[in-house]
């Protein structure tokens, strides 16, 4: 249980410290897109800010999945 509340913590704070990192960095950006999501359009942000968005939450989806699916310790013994 420890090693999965240590595992889902480190994955959703390494993923904010991403977001943080790529907040500050994408302010002076020229390159400007915008999504459309079929029931309306996001604003227009840079390129690198929505690629890097997309890393943070395979990051932090990643982390979570790996946390939730990992095997109980208590699973293989026997009483």
């Amino acid at each position: 249980m420890l090693l999965r509340l240590r595992l889902l913590l480190a994955s959703l704070g390494g993923g904010a410290l991403l977001l943080l990192i790529l907040c500050l960095g994408a302010q002076n950006l020229n390159q400007r897109a915008s999504l459309n999501l079929g029931f309306g359009r996001t604003a227009e942000l840079p390129t690198g800010f929505l690629v890097g968005v997309a890393l943070v939450v395979g990051v932090i989806s990643g982390g979570t999945t790996t946390a939730l699916l990992l095997p109980r310790g208590d699973q293989g013994r026997r009483v």
